[in-house]
């Protein structure tokens, strides 16, 4: 069934397998290949049947996962999606359909085990929530927004740290039917302005203070600041986080209040009951923002089917997750990745919420947790490792790690020496899973998959129900050469709409303006014709292009990558954070210390013919000229 590519121009990377699938184990993929395969009568030998099933006849395969992964839902749907709309159209899933997604997440009542880890920088102590204490605490948030006047369609936000007072706000807001977005601490008040004031908030949680990297930053006179330019809130609730609240001066706020008071004026004589709004598929859920590097940041509303949908696949399926796991992706309330993590409740696996730096006090912070908890899976970015990388961390020696079974890597390609690093310095039997998508679709259009192999320098695989290509300049798809990331059939998680585009000429110039009625997502990526994984080379608008030959930052990383490791130089940054693109600044000296001489120059350029295309190497040739001048 599967259709074999034919390579293109361009040298394609050894095909070094670094992880393969144990044969004895049935992973969630191959169950649902086996349903897929009875239920329709074909013959899907492979993964690779199974995805081309999944983009060709979309619908039947939504429709098939909707079984499977067990969505609870009180009224089932009319149509899955009208397949005469493309993607261009936005077409409404899953019609007629009723369901809440936080009811989702806390379906596990009759689980008593931890549903939450909470650990902090600077505090050894990890605090474990169980799935009934969420629903408790979550009913109470639920009642105080009820008494508040929140209501369906109201904004509710969080200027939260990553903690378990963020996810139950969120689960509250979700619970009532209102729509929910959060930035972190580490936002400047221009930032949290230039995403807030635009959506006119209700209500907003923060809290009084934070510590990260070893020091407690005031977190008060920010939020006063960010009050004071959202005109349309009706209550503040200050969390005491790093401090008790008798030490806490928040008579400067306008209508703030201490969290033990607002959760208070949801109590009555009993208890209250979680009460979860029946919604439509499409009913908004979350609102998150572009980065604003071209203006002020574009919002972009997800439904709450399809976020839930989507989430569920990637776990369920591509994370092979269940409810016997434990997830840590370290992340902050102003990534996606954190609501894609808090997701993972809806499976029955516990999720661990980190809040600090993950160097401090040493860079095994992570690895500790792993072996103290137990997890299971752990993300992060791509940066990280390489920085564990540079400062030689092998925990393979000081760590057990015997429950970690899958590492996750996003935010920016993950170079092909990373791979090295992890196989070769953490734990040689895990399944280290690059993945790629966005805020834009808040999942992956490419990511890990338990039933295959994993190569280096390689994402295993083009997600199921994505209908993903490369298209070169001409609009044409192709394999085995550099191109633009697409997607040319509908998809559930895509934004609905922009808040504040009413005619959706926002929407469309985003994704639609290059190639019309195709989803340009932006990455700079190649499709592998014989792995039929998937290399990123950086973002698309920030690919260099000598003499109208276009070619991503990572081609030239993984060359650079071993020279920087040998000058050890390495800068330290703020790793919460990831840059996905950006190549001029490999042009520029990024470690003082680095001058790679004529021999090493040389040595460079000997390189280039397996990472970088013939007509590409005129640049690196200019590099490696100014490095030695």
């Amino acid at each position: 069934m599967s259709k074999e590519p034919r390579g293109g121009r361009e040298e394609i990377l050894e095909c070094q397998v670094m992880w393969e699938p144990d044969s004895k184990k049935n992973t969630q993929m191959d169950r649902f290949r086996a349903v897929v395969g009875a239920a329709y009568g074909l013959a899907l030998e492979n993964y690779d049947d199974l995805y081309h099933w999944s983009v060709e006849s979309y619908p039947d395969f939504w429709a098939e996962f909707w079984k499977f992964s067990g969505i609870v839902f009180s009224r089932t749907y009319d149509e899955v999606v009208d397949t005469s709309k493309g993607i261009a159209d936005v077409p409404e899933w899953f019609k007629g359909s009723r369901l809440n997604y936080a009811e989702n997440l806390l379906q596990h009542r009759e689980n008593d085990g931890v549903a939450l880890y909470v650990a902090r920088e600077g505090r050894e102590e990890i605090v474990k929530v169980s799935f009934e204490e969420l629903r408790r605490q979550v009913a109470l948030y639920a009642a105080a927004m009820r008494k508040m006047g929140v209501r369906r369609g109201d904004r509710v936000v969080g200027y939260l740290p990553n903690s378990a007072h963020a996810v139950e706000a969120m689960l509250a807001a979700t619970s009532v039917g209102a729509i929910w977005s959060s930035t972190s601490p580490d936002f400047g008040v221009n930032g949290v302005l230039d995403r807030f004031s635009q959506i006119q908030p209700k209500l907003i949680f923060s809290v009084e203070a934070v510590v990260y990297n070893g020091r407690e930053h005031d977190h008060v006179d920010k939020l006063q600041q960010v009050v004071r330019g959202l005109a349309d809130l009706k209550k503040v609730v200050v969390i005491p986080y790093v401090s008790s609240r008798e030490k806490i001066d928040i008579s400067k706020i306008p209508n703030s209040v201490f969290l033990e008071d607002f959760l208070a004026t949801g109590q009555g004589a009993q208890a209250p009951q979680l009460e979860f709004e029946q919604l439509p598929f499409s009913h908004p859920l979350f609102i998150m923002f572009s980065s604003g590097t071209t203006g002020a940041p574009k919002c972009m509303v997800h439904s709450a089917g399809g976020t839930l949908i989507q989430h569920l696949k990637e776990h369920i399926l591509h994370g092979n997750m269940t409810s016997s796991d434990i997830i840590l992706y370290y992340t902050t309330v102003g990534w996606m990745m954190w609501n894609w993590m808090v997701s993972a409740l809806a499976t029955g696996a516990a999720v661990v919420l980190y809040d600090g730096s993950p160097l401090v006090p040493t860079p095994n912070v992570l690895w500790d947790l792993v072996d103290r908890i137990g997890i299971t899976i752990l993300g992060t970015g791509a940066k990280w490792l390489s920085v564990l990388e540079e400062k030689d961390v092998k925990p393979v020696e000081t760590h057990s790690l015997q429950t970690l079974h899958t590492i996750l890597s996003t935010g920016s390609p993950l170079n092909a020496q990373s791979y090295d690093y992890v196989y070769r310095c953490i734990k040689s039997s895990v399944l280290l899973g690059s993945i790629s998508g966005g805020t834009d679709i808040m999942s992956c259009f490419v990511g890990q998959n338990p039933s295959i192999p994993v190569y280096k320098g390689e994402i295993q695989a083009r997600n199921l129900g994505m209908a993903v290509e490369v298209w070169n300049e001409e609009g044409k798809a192709v394999w085995g050469e550099s191109g633009e990331l697409v997607c040319t059939k509908p998809l559930p998680s895509q934004p609905t709409h922009f808040w504040n585009d009413e005619n959706g000429s926002k929407y469309r110039k985003a994704y639609f303006s290059k190639f019309p009625g195709v989803w340009v997502h932006g990455d700079y990526c190649r499709l592998n014709p014989k792995t039929r994984g998937v290399v990123m080379l950086g973002r698309s608008d920030s690919t260099l292009n000598p003499n109208g030959v276009r070619f991503g930052s990572s081609e030239i990383y993984n060359i650079v990558h071993p020279q920087r490791q040998e000058s050890g130089n390495g800068r330290e940054a703020d790793h919460r954070w990831e840059n996905r693109g950006a190549p001029q600044s490999l042009l520029e000296p990024r470690d003082p210390g680095f001058v790679p001489g004529r021999p090493r120059a040389a040595g460079l350029l000997s390189q280039a013919s397996w990472h970088v295309p013939e007509p590409h190497k005129s640049v690196l040739s200019l590099l490696c000229v100014q490095e030695v001048t």
